[in-house]
């Protein structure tokens, strides 16, 4: 451990597994105090456990990031356990996929924009007052979004999807600018992970769904053919990019994106057979 959020308090929503899990465990190797918050009341204060057991400080907190009543206990329970906040890491999301858009129910579509857009507003708008309180222009705090190359680039079956992302990316961009404006120090970025081995990956129908079926995606084999580096990333490798965001590592760094998917978004490359 070097320290590098030490002294941090980190909110990080969707902490329960994948990526969540993977960054609430190293910005609490790294010195924070973290909070994680999910829908999964088992593999949250698992993944806390996992935390204190190796020596780091976190919580586990039950929540529902489209419900505004939650948000508002959400950050006044952080700031009564710690009395501040300085990393927002609004991480909680879902991926549908369609054959078609034409195929996608409305009662779908919405869902996938509370959870991907309504959550990240809700968490934004309520958690940036707290951080308001510690910040300063010298010593700011930092609100990562995760997003996705989804959010960057077209892709088939995925639009709703790549809607949300995409709304996330601009969002980021125009709260640093808001930021920026006011003077408050708070840092805002975007995470557009690629292909990443998470556990979401199952959680996705395919095609397949058009005809009543679940059929889990493989991201070794997707990314095998899909990016030049020919492998799936790891969680712990988006959590090294969101660890640079959250430190002092970063202080000039403000509506930004940071790409992680090896080389995808770059272009492709040839391979021999």
């Amino acid at each position: 451990m070097t320290g590098q959020v030490a002294g941090k308090v980190a909110l990080v929503t969707g902490g329960a597994s994948g990526i969540g899990a993977a960054v609430a465990e190293l910005l609490a190797r790294e010195g924070a105090s973290v909070v994680v918050s999910d829908v999964d009341e088992l593999k949250g204060p698992e993944v806390v456990a996992g935390i204190k057991k190796a020596g780091g400080e976190a919580t586990f907190l039950h929540q529902d990031v489209t419900s505004e009543p939650r948000w508002i206990e959400i950050v006044a329970e952080v700031e009564k356990r710690y009395g501040r906040l300085d990393v927002l890491v609004s991480n909680a999301g879902i991926g549908i996929s369609v054959p078609s858009i034409t195929d996608m129910t409305l009662e779908d579509w919405r869902r996938q924009n509370a959870i991907n857009l309504d959550g990240v507003f809700l968490s934004v708008k309520h958690c940036l007052p707290a951080m308001r309180k510690t910040s300063t222009r010298e010593n700011g705090g930092s609100i990562i979004l995760m997003s996705s190359l989804a959010g960057l680039r077209g892709a088939p079956g995925l639009s709703a999807y790549s809607l949300t992302k995409g709304g996330v990316r601009l969002f980021a961009k125009s709260i640093a600018m808001e930021c920026a404006g006011v003077g408050d120090g708070i840092r805002v970025n975007s995470v557009h992970p690629g292909i990443i081995d998470t556990p979401i990956w199952g959680k996705i129908p395919t095609e397949a769904a058009g005809r009543g079926q679940n059929a889990p995606i493989d991201p070794e084999e997707r990314a095998r053919f899909a990016t030049p580096l020919a492998r799936a990333g790891h969680a712990a490798e988006i959590a090294q990019g969101v660890l640079y965001l959250a430190s002092d590592m970063s202080s000039y760094v403000t509506g930004s994106e940071l790409v992680i998917d090896g080389g995808m978004n770059a272009g492709g490359v040839a391979r021999k057979s």
